[in-house]
C-alpha cells in the first residue's frame, strides 16, 4: 500500500500548497515516485468540466505528475466552502469518487502528498468534513500555520480537532516567517505551541525567492525546504525507505 501525508492548515491561504510542493520537489530529488492530490478545490478557473485548480496545477508541476483527473477530482468555480459552492453550481462533492481517485493514484506512486482545502473542519457536504476525508484515506497529517499573532489559538484548535478525531499529527510547519525583524510573537509562538501541544515543530519557511504559483515557478523552494524542514519526520516510520537513491 502506498504511504503518504495529508497537508492541512489552520486556515485558508496559510501555505499548504507551498509546503506540499516543497515536499514533492525534495522527494523527487531523492528519486521517489511521488504523487500529489488536491481532492477538493474551489475558486477554479476555466469552463464547465474543464475547470482548473491553480493549486493542483502547481502541485502536479512540482511532482511532474500526468494524471490531472485523479489528482483534482472535485473542482468548483466559486471561491467558497465546498458545500456552498456545490449547492450554487448544482453539483455535489462526490466523496466515493474522490476516494476511488485516491486509490487509483496509490497504484502509480510510492508516496502520495494530499493537500486539503482550508482547515480540518471545512464542510465538504452535510455532516462530512475535511477531517472525515483524512480519516477515510487513513493518512497522518502535517499542520501548516503562520507564526505571528493568533497562531497559538489557531494551531492548538486544529491540533485538538485532529486528536479528538483520532488523526495522527506528524508535526507543525510555520510558513512565511520573517527572515529579519521578527515580531515577538513569531519568536515565541512556535515553542509555546510545542510546549502546550507536545507536537513536534518540523521547521519554518520564509518567503521563497523566485516562487510564483501562478506561473508554476518554484525558485529556491526545493533548496530552502531541504535546509529548513525536517523531511524525515514528515515521512515518519517510512523515512528510511525514501533516502536518496
Amino acid at each position: 500500500m502506498t504511504v503518504g501525508i495529508f497537508i492541512t492548515g489552520t486556515d485558508t491561504n496559510v501555505g499548504k500548497t507551498v509546503v506540499s510542493a516543497g515536499l514533492a520537489l525534495v522527494l523527487r530529488d531523492r528519486g521517489v515516485r511521488v504523487g500529489v492530490m488536491k481532492p477538493v478545490a474551489t475558486g477554479c478557473y476555466g469552463r464547465d468540466e474543464r475547470l482548473i485548480s491553480q493549486d493542483a496545477a502547481f502541485l502536479m508541476e512540482a511532482a511532474q505528475n500526468e494524471r490531472p483527473p485523479l489528482a483534482s477530482p472535485a473542482r468548483f468555480r466559486n471561491p467558497l466552502s465546498p458545500n456552498v459552492a456545490a449547492l450554487l453550481e448544482k453539483k455535489e462533492v462526490d466523496v466515493p469518487f474522490i476516494l476511488k481517485s485516491y486509490r487509483q493514484l496509490q497504484k502509480h506512486y510510492d508516496f502520495l502528498i494530499v493537500e486539503g482545502i482550508g482547515g480540518l473542519m471545512v464542510p465538504l457536504k452535510k455532516d462530512y468534513y475535511v477531517a472525515n476525508l483524512i480519516r477515510d484515506m487513513g493518512l497522518p497529517i502535517v499542520i501548516v500555520s503562520h507564526a505571528g499573532l493568533g497562531a497559538i489559538n489557531h494551531t492548538l484548535l486544529t491540533a485538538d480537532a485532529a486528536i479528538i478525531r483520532g488523526l495522527e499529527v506528524r508535526g507543525i510547519i510555520f510558513n512565511r516567517v520573517s527572515v529579519a525583524n521578527y515580531s515577538l510573537a513569531e519568536i515565541t509562538n512556535p515553542k509555546v505551541i510545542h510546549d502546550l501541544s507536545g507536537i513536534p515543530v518540523l521547521g519554518s519557511l520564509p518567503e521563497v525567492e523566485g516562487l510564483h504559483r501562478e506561473n508554476c515557478q518554484f525558485g529556491r523552494l526545493k533548496e530552502v525546504f531541504r535546509e529548513r524542514i525536517q523531511v524525515d519526520k514528515i515521512l515518519g516510520p517510512n523515512a528510511a525507505s525514501f533516502q536518496r537513491i
